[in-house]
């Protein structure tokens, strides 16, 4: 299913269409990810409360004064210090560094990409209770392998997102739709007009 801004609803009744709770969260971890400046691989991750509130999102970029345009982007160079490796941080470590809340016990963390081992250590330290991901592609990689392995003894439950819409697309010019109001109908000598809605 496809999220449709428009979807068919009557006036009185509760829209139809809407998204369910899981997409919405993946969705604001990929919307995180168009933050990233990495020209390889951008992800984000979103991280979610008991309350469905969100209360961490980041993205895969370098530290806080470490210029983008000093520093490498490259992945594969002989020169270690030479590659974006050593000084990106991670979408999830990020989320937990810019969270909301004093506390991430028990929260729900919505990935891309299963974490790597760096992650996940973050992850642990932090007591996120459960990861969300929507791939696994480097789950033969000694980084995700050793990850699997720090959050099963730490009981941390992971599961690949199975997505109930394959696209949800945002149109900015949404807002100016006749369609789309909050505020109550106009009385106008006896009679109410719609304000367009």
């Amino acid at each position: 299913m496809e999220e449709k801004n428009g979807s068919d609803h009557s006036p009185t009744k509760k829209r139809s269409g809407y998204i369910e709770w899981g997409d919405y969260f993946m969705a604001m971890a990929f919307l995180a990810a168009k933050r990233s400046k990495d020209p390889s691989t951008q992800v984000g991750a979103c991280i979610v409360n008991e309350d469905k509130k969100i209360v961490g999102v980041g993205y895969n970029g370098f530290p806080i004064g470490c210029s983008d345009d000093d520093f490498p982007w490259s992945k594969n160079t002989p020169d270690a210090l030479d590659s974006k490796y050593m000084y990106v941080c991670h979408a999830e470590v990020n989320a937990v560094l810019n969270k909301l809340s004093a506390d991430l016990k028990n929260c729900t963390l919505y990935v891309a990409l299963f974490p790597c081992n760096e992650c996940a250590k973050v992850i642990i330290q932090s007591r996120i209770k459960e990861i969300i991901y929507l791939s696994d592609k480097h789950a033969h990689k000694p980084e995700v392998v050793a990850s699997k392995r720090m959050l099963d003894a730490a009981e941390i439950k992971y599961t690949q997102y199975k997505p109930t819409c394959k696209r949800i697309v945002i149109d900015f010019s949404d807002i100016d739709s006749l369609k789309l109001n909050q505020l109550p109908p106009t009385p106008i000598k006896g009679r109410f007009e719609e304000n367009g809605a």
